[in-house]
């Protein structure tokens, strides 16, 4: 008597005409209703995040109390959304609209229309461009902030985010507070050519009338500020605040190495480094910067009404 019909084959499977088997086993069959409360439950894509440093696996509830600073010290790259938050007095704040532009001026070619680019990093980021303005108080310091975001390609220089500088220069002066800047950026863009490289230009301009006007300009230089940017109004300020171990340079390393014919001292493009020699004034923690830029504020801005007065 043939008995394979009624076996399960290798696979586990029943054998053809064998009704399958209830899935769940005894436990199942005594307590339905815990197969349920046992399952496995599904764990969120985002719930652990990557220290750049150790590589340990963070807890990320954790990482956003700690303002997104690894227990390691270093301090990760936050959106334009997060840093307005952490900056103004209670996380509140007035967004200012930056001016609408052209989006692809010279119909940049390339493998991904640069169009669809604008679109996917404005999706991404819930931005218009690298450029974000707000006023409000910090530390009870009213103050116009940008805030430059490198989530939105790599926060480069272009004719939105040119505009948006020029916005909020003209928001300062016209407020009577002073400008404050974070910058975070790869330099300009390069799908925007010449246009993007007349913005050095005119946020230089831009900030003649905040300095006409007699306002401070205090610049807060983050990882990383590089290119354009730093040859341009990230080192115009009155005041330089860098984060930890940002790297602040116009070229890397490699293409000066080979321009001068030198080896580089480590760490040559970051913060501390920088301090050292006078090219930024001082390094603050994520968490001390709205206390540094108050009272650098309040003590610049009492220099102008002791002026005005005199």
């Amino acid at each position: 008597m043939a008995m394979a019909d009624h076996k399960d084959d290798k696979s586990g499977k029943p054998a053809q005409g064998q009704p399958p088997r209830e899935r769940g086993g005894w436990l199942a069959k005594i307590a339905p209703g815990v197969r349920n409360l046992v399952a496995k439950r599904e764990t969120p894509d985002n719930l652990w995040v990557k220290c750049p440093d150790t590589g340990e696996m963070l807890y990320r509830p954790d990482l956003e109390a700690a303002l997104w600073v690894t227990p390691s010290g270093s301090h990760m790259r936050i959106g334009a959304a997060q840093r307005l938050r952490y900056t103004f007095d209670d996380g509140r704040f007035e967004r200012i609209p930056s001016p609408v532009v052209v989006d692809d001026p010279l119909k940049f070619p390339d493998d991904k229309p640069y169009a669809d680019r604008l679109k996917a990093a404005r999706k991404a980021t819930g931005e218009q461009d690298s450029m974000a303005i707000a006023f409000g108080n910090i530390r009870g310091e009213p103050a116009v902030v940008i805030v430059q975001d490198f989530n939105f390609m790599g926060g480069s220089l272009g004719m939105g985010a040119g505009e948006a500088f020029i916005k909020a220069a003209e928001e300062a002066v016209r407020r009577k507070v002073p400008l404050v800047i974070f910058t975070a950026s790869g330099g300009a863009r390069m799908q925007e050519g010449t246009l993007s490289l007349m913005q050095m230009a005119r946020t230089t301009l831009a900030l003649n009338e905040v300095k006409a006007a007699g306002l401070p300009y205090i610049v807060v230089l983050t990882d990383p500020t590089t290119g354009g940017v730093s040859a341009s109004y990230a080192m115009l300020g009155d005041i330089h605040i860098a984060e930890p171990n940002a790297m602040i340079a116009f070229s890397g390393r490699r293409v000066i190495e080979q321009t001068i014919r030198e080896v580089l001292p480590p760490g040559f493009q970051r913060a501390e480094f920088l301090v050292e020699r006078g090219m930024v004034d001082l390094v603050a923690a994520r968490s001390e910067l709205p206390d540094v830029l108050a009272s650098v504020l309040k003590t610049l801005m009492l220099g102008r009404a002791r002026a005005r007065a005199a």
